[in-house]
Order: structure tokens, then sequence, then C-alpha cells
């Protein structure tokens, strides 16, 4: 019997997959608790115009990334922070003041979005990756001034 999976069910079919399965696996577990339901005309086009929907949402997405990026790539955020002897920073500079900075300016950036490769522990310019959607990621220029 053909199913088309409406959530994923580890190790047999993600959702939106059609898959061919066996008839009393299919009515006794998988459309009896919800996870998927019969190839029929009615359900192929059900699943055809939720896969346009996505397609649309995730253009719409992606298009929204990109404008932040460009932003982003433009704006540079400085931090003022106390040095020692020969300009030596205390501490660095982390990943929640880097998104309170972005909150100030207006932009709406989660702190599982930064990413610090290298800590930021000196004075002068360093680059930050934000990751905005699936594969669209900034370079934020941060500068750090005593």
């Amino acid at each position: 019997m053909q199913v088309i999976f409406i959530k994923d069910v580890k190790k047999q079919g993600k959702k939106g997959e059609i898959k061919t399965v066996k008839d009393g696996y299919a009515n006794n577990f998988l459309i009896k608790n919800g996870y998927a339901v019969p190839v029929n005309e009615e359900n192929l086009k059900q699943l055809e115009r939720e896969n346009k929907k996505e397609q649309q949402e995730d253009l719409k997405q992606t298009n929204l990334a990109t404008e932040l990026k460009e932003k982003l790539e433009k704006d540079t955020l400085e931090f003022k922070v106390k040095t020692g002897d020969y300009d030596k920073v205390f501490g660095s500079i982390s990943v929640k003041q880097i998104k309170d900075a972005l909150s100030k300016k207006g932009y709406s950036i989660n702190k599982n979005q930064i990413i610090i490769s290298t800590p930021i522990a000196s004075l002068g310019f360093h680059y930050v990756q934000i990751n905005l959607y699936q594969k669209i990621s900034a370079k934020l220029k941060i500068h750090v001034i005593k």
C-alpha cells in the first residue's frame, strides 16, 4: 500500500514522502496514529498545495534573509572596552553583548545565530558570522576600541 507521510517517522519516511509499506503496518500504525494518509487524488492534491505553500514561504524567507544580510554587512558594531598595560583587553566580547547591540540597532537576531570563531579579546576590527537562514549567513564587522 502506498502512503503519504504527513509527519516524520524515524527510519520510515519524512513528511511529504510517498512510500510503499505493508498494508497492515499502514492501516494499523501509520494511518491510525496520524503519521500518514493513503495515496489518492485528494491527498495528492493536498500534498501539492502544501509543497507550493512551502516553496513560497521558503522564497519569502530567503529574500528577507538576503536583505538583512546586505544591511548587516554594511553595518559596524563598536564596543568600548577597558584595557590594561600594552592595550591588553580585560575579558572578551560575548555573543550576548553582540545580540544586545544588534537589538539596540533594531535587528532581531537570536543568540544561537551568532557564531564567534575566535574570541574577540583584542583591539581593532573583528568579523563575526551570523547565520540568517539555511545557507545564508552574514559577516558582521565589529570594532573594539578603548
